[in-house]
């Protein structure tokens, strides 16, 4: 009996493919013949598709980019408090660590398997990265923090590291305790020198 998965396009089943194994086994380690035999297309399909496998690694990226930014702004959706919406990037990436099992972050996987910056999955990577930061540069402006800049970068070393952490220990801890430290330094930043703009009533 056929499935949803194999009654979709061949380019849906090679990405859907994709997701699974690349996550599970790492891109590297995964051939050609195991995305086509998991994705049940003929070898024409990803090349009439895609053109090549990096090709369908940064596709894959890239949907994953635009699940993961669709998902945020539905987990954001009424919350009004920047701070909040900022340490929501934590929360989602603990919900996220355990749905794959601790296979840490998939964008730093990537980059980590392509160490040639001008390699097209290095910028997917980088376009999915530069969104948080936008993200969290956007929500320290509204904190009233006039140069979030430095900030963002020790969000970004926070984020990445309880990631990490979260991948060796096989648990959400690292990540929470990132999240921690991440809302203790906001509100000390704020305490010492940036705090929100005083809006007139008038």
């Amino acid at each position: 009996m056929s499935t949803p998965r194999d009654r979709a396009l061949p380019a849906e089943r090679l990405l859907s493919a994709a997701a699974t194994l690349f996550a599970r086994d790492g891109i590297r380690a995964v051939g050609v013949d195991r995305l086509l035999a998991e994705a049940k297309v003929a070898r024409a399909s990803l090349y009439q598709t895609y053109g090549s496998k990096d090709a369908l690694v940064v596709a894959y990226l890239r949907h994953q980019d635009e699940q993961d930014r669709s998902g945020y702004a539905r987990a954001c959706a009424g919350v009004t408090d920047p701070a909040e919406r900022l340490l929501l990037v934590f929360d989602l990436a603990a919900k996220s660590a355990r749905r794959r099992r601790f296979r840490g972050c998939l964008y730093l996987n990537a980059a980590t398997e392509f160490p040639d910056a001008r390699h097209p999955v290095i910028g997917a990577v980088h376009d999915h990265r530069e969104w948080l930061r936008e993200l969290w540069r956007v929500c320290l402006t509204e904190l009233g923090i006039a140069a979030p800049g430095p900030l963002v970068d020790r969000l970004v070393v926070l984020y990445d590291g309880g990631l990490a952490g979260s991948k060796a220990a096989r648990s959400t801890e690292p990540i929470l305790l990132a999240r921690e430290m991440a809302a203790e330094m906001i509100a000390e930043h704020l305490r010492d020198g940036d705090r929100p703009a005083v809006r007139s009533g008038t």
